[in-house]
């Protein structure tokens, strides 16, 4: 007795010999696997790390441990540590994300990645992905440090994460809009000046009511502004959900979000 070599079902192959056939991978694996790498490679840069680690941290330790900006009543911990989340937030979500996929482009990955089994949109949601992983990271390690300095936060964890998660989709929104408009060099250069002005104007480390009521006006509607202060609203003051910078937050994300949809070129 012999089997049938041909089609593999003979008495002792059996059907199924020659699975898995070729194919594409499952959308939810192959979205995990490339969030996974999207993880890795961003943590494994060290321009990345310190933009999201190095520096957030830094600022931390040393304007808290040094009196040089007067933050107001209580700890300066009290004050910095919502502005140095919202910072965590915008370095990964904006400033890495821009510059990561920048160069990316540039290099022809996108445009391969485009052309692979896992969709355009999948793409985007595993970038979305290792930037959430990232930034739950950076916020426990953070949140360790600024407890370690003194830190008693207050108000609803809740609150907490509609903030982080508006900041998010509108710091993603305009680091996209950058990176799939601009050249590369272009992308780098101009994230990395918004970063530093935004850090300087966005009420991370410096107090609103520092700047003059002309300037305050126009700089309290960025999304980092709005961040920092509602994190600071819950968190320093134990107030309730910050409907106004949720509201801000909540513009910038569909400006943001839309426009990059719109204008995003893979090539």
């Amino acid at each position: 007795m012999s089997a049938d070599t041909t089609t593999g079902t003979g008495p002792e192959t059996g059907t199924g010999t020659f699975a898995p056939r070729p194919g594409a991978a499952p959308l939810a694996r192959m979205i995990r696997a490339q969030a996974a790498l999207e993880t890795r490679m961003l943590l494994r840069n060290g321009e990345q790390l310190l933009l999201t680690v190095v520096i957030p941290t830094l600022l931390l330790v040393l304007f808290s441990a040094v009196d040089i900006i007067d933050t107001g009543e209580g700890k300066a911990v009290d004050f910095l540590a919502p502005g140095v989340l919202a910072l965590a937030v915008m370095s990964t979500a904006f400033t890495g994300q821009a510059i990561a996929t920048g160069f990316e482009r540039r290099y022809g990955v996108l445009k391969r990645l485009g052309a692979s089994p896992l969709p355009r949109w999948g793409l985007m949601t595993a970038k979305t992905c290792s930037v959430l992983v990232t930034e739950i990271l950076q916020i426990a390690l953070l949140t360790v440090i600024a407890f370690a300095l003194g830190w008693s936060p207050q108000g609803n964890p809740l609150s907490v994460l509609a903030l982080l998660v508006l900041g998010t989709a509108a710091f993603s929104g305009l680091g996209l809009l950058m990176a799939g408009t601009l050249r590369a060099e272009a992308t780098l250069a101009a994230a990395n000046l918004v970063f530093l002005l935004l850090l300087v104007g966005g009420g991370v480390i410096v107090p609103m009511d520092k700047f003059p009521a002309g300037a305050r006006a126009v700089l309290e509607l960025l999304p980092i502004s709005a961040l920092s202060d509602g994190l600071r609203d819950v968190l320093q003051h134990g107030a309730g959900l910050p409907w106004g910078d949720l509201g801000i937050l909540a513009a910038w994300a569909v400006l943001g979000l839309g426009a990059a949809a719109r204008f995003f070129r893979w090539e």
